[in-house]
């Protein structure tokens, strides 16, 4: 795909004029894989067409004739990309790979038409020049148009420039073919089960859609388990065979090692971190963690690695103290079932399902017992809409006569408390074969006060389909991922900023989780779980010593939830604190970098695997969060200090008030300005670390 030369685009295709839909909503049942190639060549030719116009015009440049004009270039292949990353994500296939690999080295190549222009650079100094008076989010953007240019590389000379454009195509091919082996590896390690009694301890829903998920997907083997991104699986909380807690979990941790030539990761893995090892010190830094955190809220590497080494020795502690208690359930269980106790040792598959135990005792709580009172249309409806409400005075009508490019899809208006209509918001909920594992947000269309839109956004999860008619029933893990996602979504929806770069969720990463976690308070409030929390058949409501009881048992576990993080958190900063010649060159040392890497955190822990093994690790290594997986811990404390602040307030923090501030002075500002800014006008001062080292039980 080239991305400069000319394509006129055939009229007929649906993304050749805006979308007449409500929002600009695509057109998706319109929308078929062949109009995705030309409709991005058209756009690459279409805005480079712009870009030319920009910076050769002979008048002075002004605010209005070169940032304003570029806010409003390539109108085409925004439309068409934001349907295509959505796709690819959500629908996979063969023909999608294809044309994502090519796509992929095009678009470096546009962004670095763009970003190393030094016509276009230049007038952006000469508007910084001749309007100093510029305020608000128009300074803002034209100091990061600059900042952007040089952090790309404008400054160097033509050889440079050639070596980085080079290796800026590479690295977006590779991490295009990373995350499609990541999922080709997901679809390999999908478990079969053909003996039914490997089964036990699973509910009847989960059998019929584990049942069903065979039939889908065309396996001979009755029931078929597929797995989740994450090392850690749900079937592993409920299922009382050891066989098949320990064959899920070699097929989870064995992702991407080579066990399956077409998903072997490992060669993929040693080029990113070369080639970004090599692109760093072309810029100017120490190696890519530096370059990363240049452009974050952290600031600098040695920041965030402070941050993660204070954390691990206390989460590693704390994961041991968990261990103690899990060896000795695993030989009461055995014990009592007449095994013999000297022959038991725990695993890293068996820490879930005795933990579970753990909790079940200690606070009686029955986790897998309350699913039926998690039904995904009050988790939705019920808590997160009612939640949205109360805070941010917005409400949610239902749009059946909208397109989705999913059966089972859903998609609501979102309405602002005057009645006029903030955008779109689109649920896909259901996992399906060639859909990424995990959960995400995504935008088909930014707000924006120049162009008049308003936001179109998207959550999606992967919850297993149950055969129909039966309800969707969620683990308490996948309550709390709806009401995150929902937290992107909302950053999206009631953004209110002029200029659409700096729209919604476009903050720095180690930001952009911050909002989402904040949401997640919401889910165990009383006065909210006593709307969504009633059983699917009856509608009984929760009862309030089980959802106090619930709120005590969420925090137990916090060892393990923060060793398997920081374990994955600290791989990633291992890997990009490399100089070139230091990475790897055999695919068989990368289990043994992980290694040694965990070992020197103190996190080498065989029954706390990271959240995510290097092999499939699609965070960092399938772009987005590269050297930033830190983010969430970082966020965290934002989050956690923010929490503290809410609860502050009448009614355990859920009153309109503090809804109001929150929306007016974070949700709606995008990153209109520094996002550390927005924390400081919101609390009165910086973050507090002590809530976070409270919540995760870490003082």
């Amino acid at each position: 795909m080239v991305p400069h030369a000319p394509a006129p685009l055939d009229p007929s295709n649906p993304f050749a004029a805006p979308s007449t839909l409500d929002h600009g909503l695509p057109p998706l049942t319109e929308i078929r894989l062949e109009h995705f190639r030309p409709a991005i060549e058209a756009g690459f030719a279409q805005q480079r067409a712009e870009w030319e116009t920009i910076a050769t015009d002979p008048a002075p440049a002004t605010f209005v004739n070169t940032v304003e004009a570029l806010e409003h270039s390539g109108e085409l292949l925004t439309r068409a990309l934001h349907v295509f990353y959505v796709y690819t994500s959500s629908l996979g296939g063969e023909e999608l790979d294809a044309i994502a690999a090519d796509v992929a080295p095009a678009l470096a190549a546009h962004g670095d038409a763009f970003r190393l222009d030094p016509r276009l650079f230049a007038r952006y100094l000469a508007v910084e020049a001749a309007e100093p008076d510029l305020e608000g989010e128009f300074a803002y953007l034209l100091q990061q148009l600059i900042k952007d240019a040089r952090r790309a590389g404008v400054d160097l000379g033509e050889t440079e420039q050639d070596r980085l454009r080079a290796l800026n195509g590479e690295l977006t091919s590779l991490e295009t073919l990373f995350g499609q082996q990541v999922v080709a590896g997901m679809k390999h390690a999908a478990v079969p089960v053909t003996d039914p009694a490997l089964l036990a301890g699973l509910s009847d829903g989960d059998r019929a859609a584990l049942a069903q998920t065979a039939t889908d997907r065309g396996s001979d083997a009755d029931h078929l388990v597929t797995l989740i991104l994450p090392t850690s699986q749900p079937i592993l909380v409920d299922a009382t065979s050891r066989e098949l807690r320990a064959r899920v979990q070699e097929s989870s941790t064995s992702r991407g090692t080579g066990v399956d030539p077409d998903s072997d990761t490992r060669p993929t893995i040693l080029a990113l971190a070369r080639k970004r090892a090599e692109r760093a010190q072309l810029l100017g830094f120490p190696h890519h963690a530096a370059y990363v955190a240049a452009d974050g809220t952290a600031g600098t590497s040695e920041a965030v690695m402070g941050m993660l080494n204070q954390l691990a020795p206390a989460a590693a502690r704390n994961a041991r103290a968990e261990a103690a208690e899990l060896d000795a359930e695993l030989a009461s269980d055995v014990g009592a079932q007449g095994g013999d106790d000297g022959d038991v040792t725990l695993t890293a598959a068996d820490w879930r399902h005795y933990a579970e135990k753990v909790r079940r005792t200690r606070y009686d709580v029955d986790m897998a017992g309350l699913r039926p009172y998690f039904e995904l249309e009050r988790v939705l409806v019920d808590g997160v809409f009612w939640t949205a409400t109360q805070l941010y005075g917005i409400t949610f009508v239902e749009r059946p006569d909208l397109p989705t490019y999913a059966d089972g899809m859903r998609v609501w208006e979102v309405l602002d408390s005057d009645g006029s209509s903030r955008g779109l918001f689109l649920g896909d909920y259901w996992a399906r074969e060639g859909k990424r594992g995990g959960a995400w947000m995504t935008s088909f269309v930014n707000q924006s006060r120049l162009k008049g839109t308003h936001a179109v956004v998207t959550n999606t999860l992967n919850v297993p389909r149950p055969p129909a008619g039966e309800p969707t029933l969620l683990t308490w893990d996948e309550v709390i991922t709806t009401f995150h996602e929902f937290g992107h979504a909302l950053h999206g929806l009631l953004s209110d900023v002029h200029l659409p770069s700096l729209s919604g969720t476009a903050v720095p990463r180690d930001f952009v989780e911050y909002p989402s976690q904040v949401n997640e308070m919401w889910a165990t409030h009383p006065d909210v779980m006593a709307r969504y929390a009633r059983h699917h058949l009856t509608g009984e409501q929760l009862d309030g010593d089980v959802i106090a009881r619930l709120r005590e048992a969420a925090s137990y576990g916090e060892g393990f939830a923060t060793a398997e993080y920081l374990g994955a958190a600290l791989l990633d900063q291992a890997w990009h604190h490399l100089a070139p010649d230091d990475v790897p060159t055999d695919p068989a040392d990368v289990v043994a970098f992980e290694e040694r890497a965990l070992e020197a955190a103190g996190l080498r822990l065989d029954l706390v695997p990271p959240r995510y093994r290097s092999t499939y690790f699609n965070h960092t290594f399938g772009g987005g969060y590269d050297a930033g997986y830190y983010s969430y811990i970082w966020s965290e404390v934002l989050d956690a200090d923010t929490q503290a602040w809410f609860e502050e307030g009448e009614n355990g923090g859920l009153e309109a008030a503090r809804g109001r501030r929150f929306r007016d002075v974070l949700l709606s500002r995008g990153h209109s300005a520094d996002p550390l800014s927005f924390y400081r006008e919101l609390r009165g001062r910086d973050a507090d670390i002590t809530p976070l080292l409270v919540r995760r039980g870490l003082q």
